[in-house]
């Protein structure tokens, strides 16, 4: 009797994966670029600073770190805005007492009582130690506080560190609410001229121009004899005023008579 061969079952296949979603390219981006921002830094242990640009408003607290007057107080960028009347202008400069930081230092302080008017407080600011800073402070005669910035935390803050290391001379304003004014990199005379145009826009002035004050002092100048003052000298010094003696008289002549 032939024998009967038995069919095998046909192996089932195993079912295929599903088919994964295809995520769109600009959706895929997007994700790469949030996932990159919370791995970045943050700077002070705070979120990460405001981008510094003329127009928008910077996050004063921990911004740009702790610094240190020339005199030895601690202290920061908030702080220097609080304790203003209208915001702070930051000048930078590379290293104390070269020839082109002491013409630009010179230059504030040529016109600290004009670029003031407005309530702006003015400052130098550097990678100098306070020792430093403060012979060129003294030395130059300048009315406003120097900033000793080693670790460059601030000027790299306002984006006038360079690289690798040093400091881009340059200006940096922020008003009272930390919005910035100006924000540029630039020589001697044109980080001062910048500021005096602000200045100027702020209906201040910053050009030479006449204030009442000025015109006061001119006034009292012009008067001779008025509060001791005389053709124009000061106090104490009597210009132009006729020898006399204590025994003689003047005629308007200006011939003397002995006296009786």
């Amino acid at each position: 009797m032939p024998v009967e061969l038995r069919k095998r079952k046909a192996v089932e296949s195993a079912p295929a994966p599903p088919a994964k979603k295809k995520i769109p390219a600009a959706k895929a981006a997007a994700k790469v670029k949030e996932s990159a921002a919370s791995k970045a830094p943050k700077a002070n242990g705070s979120p990460a600073a405001s981008k510094v640009a003329v127009g928008n408003t910077v996050a004063l607290e921990g911004f740009g770190g702790e610094i240190e007057t020339h005199d030895g107080r601690k202290t920061n960028l908030k702080k220097l805005v609080d304790e203003s009347e209208a915001g702070v202008v930051l000048f930078t400069y590379p290293k104390a007492s070269t020839p082109g930081c002491t013409t630009q230092a010179c230059l504030f302080r040529d016109s600290y009582e004009s670029l003031s008017a407005t309530g702006l407080s003015i400052f130098g600011l550097s990678t100098d130690s306070p020792k430093a800073n403060t012979s060129f402070k003294e030395k130059q005669g300048l009315p406003y506080t120097l900033l000793c910035d080693p670790s460059g935390s601030l000027i790299s803050a306002i984006g006038l560190k360079k690289a690798p290391k040093g400091t881009t001379r340059g200006v940096f304003v922020v008003d009272k609410s930390g919005k910035v004014l100006v924000a540029e990199p630039g020589g001697p005379a044109a980080t001062v001229e910048v500021v005096k145009k602000l200045v100027e826009s702020s209906g201040g002035s910053a050009s030479g121009t006449t204030t009442d004050k000025d015109k006061a002092k001119d006034e009292k100048v012009a008067t001779n004899g008025v509060n001791g003052t005389l053709d124009g000298k000061e106090d104490g010094e009597k210009a132009n005023a006729p020898v006399t003696d204590a025994n003689s008289t003047e005629k308007p002549d200006g011939k003397k008579v002995e006296a009786a």
